[in-house]
């Protein structure tokens, strides 16, 4: 799911206009959220239950405190391509300053304007493909489960890979990870290792995906799903899979503890 934070004055109107294109633009669904409380939800039930819901129109019609915005986009990318947020920046997620919001450091900004009127949604339209995807385990399997192989596969597999806060009790407190790649060579090299896999007998779909920038203590970094006939094939692949991923595809890695910060190459 492709997915655009948006804030400052009017980010909400902002949201709306690029929503609108996006649906006169795409074919696919598209979710919008307010994060800025500045809607009115008649509701009572929604808010009692403390949960966010989206319209079959794909507009925000709820509202609630117990869930993160990265939980509540994960609930998002099994039914939309592209969610539009107002109001929230979030450390990983591609984000349009309005006016002189305050950011801070680490976040992806992908367009400033003065004013929602000044905004160029056409330009943001034609960009938004490109922007880092929001993707979930959960989308990963439901790709597999939607493969032309699904009939004969009896067995789905997956790993999902987090940040550690310490390997022992004493250690220093690992706060956040930051990743970034080699554009292009590491989807080549993933492409290579997803072709070499599925080469093997009864393994029929093995998905990649490794989050880039900021990553915080306990949040998810990989995933890889694999669909195969048997447990047997499915365990190999995805333990083949991750260790391969690690070892030939070039994403560097900055950690930043209690104590500082410094660069580990993961090539």
């Amino acid at each position: 799911m492709q997915t655009l934070c948006i804030v400052g004055d009017n980010c909400l109107s902002a949201v709306e206009t690029l929503a609108d294109r996006l649906r006169t633009a795409r074919e696919g669904r598209v979710a919008t959220v307010d994060h800025t409380g500045a809607q009115s939800v008649d509701a009572p039930e929604l808010l009692e239950a403390g949960e966010f819901r989206i319209g079959s129109d794909g507009r925000w019609v709820g509202a609630g405190d117990d869930r993160s915005v990265s939980g509540l986009l994960d609930s998002l990318a099994r039914r939309y391509d592209y969610a539009l947020v107002a109001g929230v920046v979030h450390h990983r997620l591609p984000t349009v300053v309005l006016g002189d919001a305050e950011t801070p450091a680490s976040t992806a900004i992908v367009d400033t304007a003065a004013t929602a009127a000044e905004l160029d949604p056409e330009a943001i339209v034609d960009r938004i493909d490109d922007l880092e995807p929001h993707v979930s385990l959960e989308t990963l399997v439901d790709r597999a489960k939607a493969s032309p192989m699904a009939d004969r596969a009896g067995a789905i597999a997956t790993f999902a890979g987090r940040v550690r806060a310490k390997d022992d009790p004493d250690d220093t407190r690992t706060e956040q990870l930051a990743f970034e790649k080699y554009e292009g060579v590491a989807e080549q090299r993933l492409d290579a290792i997803r072709e070499d896999l599925t080469a093997r007998d009864e393994v029929f779909e093995v998905l990649f995906h490794h989050r880039v920038g900021r990553v915080d203590d306990g949040e998810d970094i990989v995933f890889v799903v694999v669909l195969a006939g048997h447990r047997r094939q499915a365990f190999r692949a995805v333990e083949d899979g991750i260790d391969r991923l690690k070892d030939e595809v070039p994403i560097f890695k900055k950690e930043t503890t209690t104590d500082g910060e410094f660069w580990l190459h993961e090539q």
